[in-house]
């Protein structure tokens, strides 16, 4: 089957540098790392994060139905408003029966259950909120935001952890490819700073830790010869797609096109990525089979780039292999912390910035990469390049999930 071309025709994002897309573009060119102690967890071993603030949630959200929304509820709903307006559409006017909504989490709301569980065990069931389900399933993003603009078409909640927002995507070119819809609001959103999540990373040796006298805005250098481990990040990113076609018919501009996909499992370890890259290079092969790419047209790399040992070294081999031409490559990670389910959404709305505004952004806290690694790492500052008219965006996540989409200047 020829799938026909789609566009994002609006973009919105929250994250620890800024609620909304335009504030969190300066923000990543900025290239520095707003990771502060948390005081939530001042008595774990990894006490620092990169958290959303400046922003009243509830007000934001407004209306009377906040209590019943978890914090990545509230995240992924102010997004897709933001995207939605961004597109130029209203959803007190379109027809709801073709409109999806595709929206992934990794933990959804395991904040919430820890402190339903928590009140549960020491006051009893009196003291337990009776929304609590609704503040902790992983559907409820996509339920909220479908329930919020009357999107009555197919409704769906992917996770596959760290590569989430990527697979949200790629379920939402499908479902418009087939004529399941018309439009599709898709991305992803994260909570995950909180003290059981925090402790778990640590736990497993994927979090960076910090001595009393360690700066946390210092401390993710992705592919840094000294990189020392992930930081935690939260947020949200959410695309609209159309159909390139319907988009232009009624006049809008797309912010890019969405032109390949491609998704592989390791099969190989619940956290560590396979030392040899090979089945993260297949899903990397795939998207751009899909597009129809060569390698060598690709103008720009948006990395995983997570800044722990194994992950960086694995897939700097990777990007040398695939891209021997030496695309310029980004980790917005170094700014943003891992964001976790709602990383590769981001990650992938960074992409399509970098596309319209010819720009890469720094990756943060990085002079130059390990000397074993042969890519070419933006640091520092910004790059302008003259023209970038391909990109495309890497996710691996957690359980050897890979995911990998294509994205062009339209």
């Amino acid at each position: 089957m020829t799938k026909p071309a789609v566009a994002v025709t609006g973009l919105g994002m929250i994250t620890p540098v800024g609620n909304d897309t335009e504030s969190t573009w300066a923000g990543v060119n900025a290239g520095v790392s707003p990771a502060r102690r948390v005081p939530e967890l001042r008595d774990c071993v990894v006490d620092f994060a990169c958290t959303v603030d400046g922003i009243d949630l509830d007000a934001a959200v407004g209306g009377r139905t906040a209590f019943r929304m978890g914090r990545y509820v509230k995240f992924a709903l102010l997004a897709a408003r933001e995207a939605v307006a961004d597109a130029g559409l209203d959803p007190a006017t379109w027809d709801g029966t073709r409109v999806a909504v595709v929206v992934g989490t990794s933990s959804g709301g395991s904040a919430s259950l820890t402190e339903q569980a928590v009140a549960l065990d020491r006051r009893g069931p009196e003291a337990t909120s009776p929304t609590g389900i609704l503040l902790t399933i992983p559907n409820m993003p996509a339920a909220e935001i479908a329930i919020k603009m009357r999107a009555t078409g197919p409704s769906m909640a992917p996770c596959t952890a760290c590569s989430s927002g990527v697979t949200a995507l790629s379920v939402a070119r499908d479902l418009l490819a087939t004529g399941q819809c018309d439009i599709a609001v898709a991305g992803a959103t994260e909570s995950i700073v909180f003290p059981v999540a925090m402790t778990g990373l640590a736990r497993s040796g994927a979090a960076a830790t910090a001595g009393p006298d360690d700066d946390p805005a210092l401390l993710c250098r992705p592919f840094a010869t000294d990189r020392r481990g992930l930081v935690m990040g939260e947020g949200a990113a959410i695309m609209v797609l159309e159909r390139e076609t319907d988009a232009r018919a009624r006049g809008a501009v797309p912010r890019a096109l969405l032109a390949g996909t491609g998704a592989t499992t390791d099969a190989h370890h619940p956290t560590s990525p396979h030392p040899s890259g090979a089945v993260a290079q297949r899903a990397v092969e795939a998207a751009l089979r899909d597009a129809g790419w060569s390698a060598y047209e690709v103008d720009h790399v948006n990395a995983h780039g997570t800044s722990t040992p194994l992950n960086d070294a694995t897939e700097a081999a990777l990007i040398s292999r695939v891209y021997p031409h030496r695309p310029p490559v980004t980790a917005p990670k170094g700014v943003l912390g891992h964001c976790m389910g709602a990383a590769g959404a981001i990650e992938a709305g960074l992409t399509v910035l970098t596309l319209q505004h010819g720009v890469v952004p720094p990756i943060a806290n990085l002079d130059a990469p390990s000397v074993e690694f042969d890519i070419d790492c933006v640091t520092k500052q910004p790059r302008l390049l003259d023209r970038i008219d391909r990109a495309v965006s890497h996710s691996f996540g957690f359980g050897g999930h890979n995911a990998v989409v294509a994205l062009e200047r339209a």
